[in-house]
């Protein structure tokens, strides 16, 4: 079984955000509006985090790309009472949004803030396909889950690209990628999996420049950064 992970190589990285247009593009994660980006109730799956070093007036300030770290030792899914959130053999870790309470213990104990919950309502949303009611029973879960009002969402990796390729006999990490490894236009991004010695994330995973955010929370993210 494959351990699926992804390597960002912050000297490639130009902040030019196309991997957070491409989530949520691809994820139907709406768009939000100043009223909710003031309230803090916009939906990200995937964010760009700034980093600002030094004082006034020798500044620096860099964009960090964070997704979903699919932790290994992940503490959302321990504290999850619904059950609603679980990781698969592959190593990604999902949410059950039909089980899911919205009590939001998951983003709390999220130690990267990758989780969002859901405000909007079913007529507040766009859906790609209209011609289908967007309830919690159809088009699960391809060509992507569909969500109601109540439930917190996170970034799965694109997981029904990954699916779909498997069971098209497509190459994973080659031909198949999540959408913000695709967009990405400096090619900054890599997946594949990090199991197999001959991958190329495998290789960039060896480098003495790859780190991971906060590993002495022992979570052990799937998500490797190489510095700059």
């Amino acid at each position: 079984m494959p351990k699926w992970g992804m390597v960002i190589d912050l000297d490639k990285c130009v902040g030019c955000q196309a991997c957070v247009v491409a989530c949520k593009e691809e994820n139907n994660v709406p768009h939000g509006s100043p009223e909710e980006q003031r309230t803090r109730r916009e939906i990200f799956w995937h964010k760009m985090i700034a980093v600002t070093r030094g004082k006034y007036p020798h500044v620096r300030t860099e964009l960090l790309p964070m997704p979903c770290m699919q932790c290994d030792h992940p503490p959302c899914v321990t504290v999850c009472p619904a059950k609603a959130t679980f990781r698969r053999e592959d190593g990604i870790i999902m949410q059950y949004y039909r089980r899911c309470i919205g009590c939001k213990y998951c983003m709390v104990a999220c130690p990267y803030g990758a989780r969002s919950f859901n405000y909007k309502t079913q007529e507040e949303r766009p859906y790609h396909h209209q011609d289908e009611p967007p309830d919690r029973k159809s088009r699960e879960p391809w060509p992507f889950p569909t969500r109601t009002q109540g439930v917190v969402e996170k970034c799965t990796f694109c997981f029904h690209r990954i699916d779909q390729g498997l069971k098209e006999g497509k190459k994973i990490g080659i031909e198949v990628v999540p959408a913000c490894v695709e967009a990405c236009p400096s090619q900054a991004r890599t997946f594949g999996d990090l199991d197999d010695p001959q991958s190329p994330i495998s290789k960039l995973l060896a480098s003495r420049a790859s780190f991971r955010l906060r590993e002495e929370l022992s979570t052990h993210p799937k998500v490797i950064y190489l510095s700059r």
